[in-house]
């Protein structure tokens, strides 16, 4: 069934292009193309075995990154076609938006970033622009992907501006700096790095932040980190807890737990329909050139729901992310990280030939980067595979 783009939607057929110019298909959007291609990538495949909190030998059942990135796009479908906005566009951004994620969640990324000092550092943002612009090695006309514009705009800047007018450094990389990834880019393909990105970038952020919530209180239960009687004063996660309670008393636990989550999935996508709604209205936006030249985005929560999901996060943090399994098991995964980028970067023979191509030829920071993205590609069990093939250990078990 076809709905009715409005007014402020990313349109496919005004798309600002490629970088590589290419024939339009004749089945297919420019956007249902770039979904399609980051569905096919490598690099999507390999979130399969990548770790959202839990690493993988701790069970079957939890979250990674693949199964993360569907429910994101799940979620940014629904408000996406309920904004009138576009969904291919909306559903692309969600699905890559977590390519550059390294093994080991946030923990690999810190030491990833660790050993890049001096290089650049690492910036998951940064590494999925290279990799759907750069390290994707299967068209022949080009590396990379070769999305649209309006794709990569959404996938650098979906939390907002990044650089002011003047060219400044703003929001996350306001004390860091812009990375090199992102600058170069940016300056050969403008990216508009001072304007919010479209309304279709901004639903994918924020769809992702409501399903980062709504699993982590189901793999927090799952794993024991805390009980659900623990919800009971927590914004969000109570309200939906004793109105499960109420509507269907004697719930055993399995489907109590997932009628809660449900709840809150649902309460946090009905809050943000209705102040995007309420943000549309006021800004009147013409076409998706008003919606960047905004001076706040367009698509959030409540300040009510905001409150409600800072004190839900807090709770999370303290709970599940900083609780002393899971810091034991990343710190020991921060280990193996570390460890090869020590081997790979003494003895580039340690890598697979194509990897270790030319690299005599390159400065340190380019072999640096080499090794780094190298990496960063891996999926947690090919990481812990090659710690054991050069060190005879597993630090996750020792």
């Amino acid at each position: 069934m076809q709905y009715e783009l409005a007014p402020y939607a990313a349109l496919a057929n005004r798309s600002r292009g490629r970088f590589t110019p290419e024939p339009e298909s004749p089945t297919r959007s420019a956007f249902q193309r770039d979904r399609d291609r980051v569905l096919h990538s490598a690099a999507f495949r390999r979130l399969m075995h990548k770790t959202q909190v839990f690493v993988s030998h701790e069970g079957d059942h939890y979250r990674t990154r693949l199964t993360h990135s569907l429910e994101v796009a799940q979620i940014a479908r629904a408000i996406s076609r309920t904004l009138g906005l576009d969904e291919d566009l909306t559903e692309a951004l969600a699905l890559a938006h977590d390519l550059g994620h390294t093994p080991f969640g946030h923990a690999g990324e810190h030491m990833l970033d660790q050993c890049m000092r001096g290089y650049g550092g690492f910036d998951h943002n940064a590494q999925a622009l290279r990799i759907v612009t750069r390290l994707e090695r299967r068209y022949a006309a080009f590396d990379g992907l070769n999305l649209t514009w309006e794709t990569l705009e959404g996938l650098v800047k979906h939390n907002g501006p990044i650089a002011d007018s003047d060219g400044t450094p703003a929001g996350p990389y306001a004390q860091s700096g812009l990375p090199v990834a992102i600058s170069d880019f940016a300056g050969a393909f403008e990216l508009a790095l001072d304007t919010y990105a479209s309304g279709e970038a901004q639903v994918a952020a924020i769809a992702d932040d409501i399903a980062y919530n709504a699993h982590d209180i189901d793999d927090g239960l799952r794993a024991g980190l805390f009980d659900v009687i623990d919800l009971g004063d927590v914004p969000l996660a109570g309200e939906a807890l004793s109105e499960v309670l109420k509507s269907c008393p004697g719930l055993e636990r399995p489907r109590l737990v997932h009628e809660t989550v449900r709840r809150v999935i649902s309460t946090m996508i009905g809050d943000v329909v209705a102040e995007t709604g309420r943000r549309l209205r006021q800004a009147d936006p013409a076409s998706v050139e008003d919606i960047r030249a905004l001076d706040m985005p367009v698509v959030a929560f409540s300040a009510q729901l905001a409150e409600k999901n800072r004190v839900l996060q807090g709770f999370l943090r303290r709970r599940m992310y900083r609780h002393e399994r899971v810091l034991a098991i990343m710190k020991r995964a921060q280990r193996v990280i570390r460890d090869l980028y020590e081997a790979y970067t003494e003895d580039p023979a340690a890598m697979p030939q194509e990897w270790r191509r030319d690299l005599d030829s390159l400065g340190d920071d380019k072999r640096a980067r080499r090794v780094c993205d190298f990496i960063a590609g891996m999926t947690d069990r090919y990481a812990l595979a090659e710690h054991r093939r050069l060190f005879d250990l597993d630090p996750l078990f020792r």
